[in-house]
């Protein structure tokens, strides 16, 4: 794999387990690391590597799920290094744009993330509403996203987990954002909640987003909330998709 000169590393092979490999592109959150991840998941699907299971991008690297009774390691690694990645274009070929209410109780942590990030509430909210964010990749539950960036609230997690939260609640910290999906307990910020399921079991596809794709957020009052959220709940989505190349 040929790569240019940035916050990229050469890969490492680190191996997880005896049936995984992990494929290491850096050490940041980064665009151009997150691009060659995604080129990588491309290039292995479009080889369909027998043995090969399934491929899960991260931030920085690609995690492959292998049958070692099939293909072994080194075989795994060999076909990798000789694979020829592009990148994924600067420009998303997808945006979302998911409703979100920032009013109470919804956006109960606003005021304290604005004294924080020494900002305003409305100007909290405004960053929010105004920035593009890059759907890098799902973790920790199903259909958890983490989006990113916010280089404007970087502002730490809160220094105590607090009390489960409805699902779809929209929380920021560490300059990042995410949509939960289930009711958990969390140590990030809670800055809004979308009507729209980003994940559900019965719909096909069952996660909303793509990982790579563009995703911003618009800024709807209580009545429009509970208004679309008869709607999702019904089924709909209510969140807005627009190709872009």
């Amino acid at each position: 794999m040929n790569l240019p000169e940035s916050s990229l590393i050469e890969p490492r092979f680190l191996d997880a387990g005896e049936a995984a490999l992990v494929v290491e592109f850096g050490l940041a959150v980064d665009p151009a690391i997150n691009d060659h991840v995604l080129a990588l998941e491309r290039a292995l699907a479009a080889l369909a590597l027998p043995g090969v299971r399934e491929t899960v991008p991260t931030f920085r690297s690609l995690m492959i799920h292998y049958d070692p009774l099939v293909i072994d390691r080194a075989t795994l690694v060999e076909r990798v290094r000789g694979l020829e990645t592009q990148p994924a274009p600067p420009r998303a070929a997808v945006r979302w744009t998911v409703p979100c209410c920032y009013e109470p109780p919804w956006g109960e942590d606003v005021a304290q993330i604005a004294t924080l990030a020494g900002l305003t509430p409305e100007r909290v909210v405004a960053l929010h509403t105004s920035t593009e964010l890059r759907v890098y990749m799902y973790g920790f539950v199903p259909g958890f996203c983490y989006l990113g960036r916010l280089p404007e609230l970087a502002i730490s997690r809160r220094a105590s987990v607090r009390a489960p939260h409805p699902p779809n609640t929209v929380l920021v910290a560490d300059s990042m954002c995410v949509i939960t999906t289930v009711s958990m307990p969390t140590g990030w910020w809670l800055i809004g909640r979308t009507p729209e399921r980003l994940f559900a079991p019965a719909r096909e596809p069952t996660f909303l987003v793509g990982v790579g794709d563009a995703l911003r957020f618009a800024a709807i009052d209580r009545a429009s909330f509970d208004a679309l959220e008869a709607r999702a709940a019904a089924g709909e989505l209510v969140a807005k998709r627009e190709r872009l190349a």
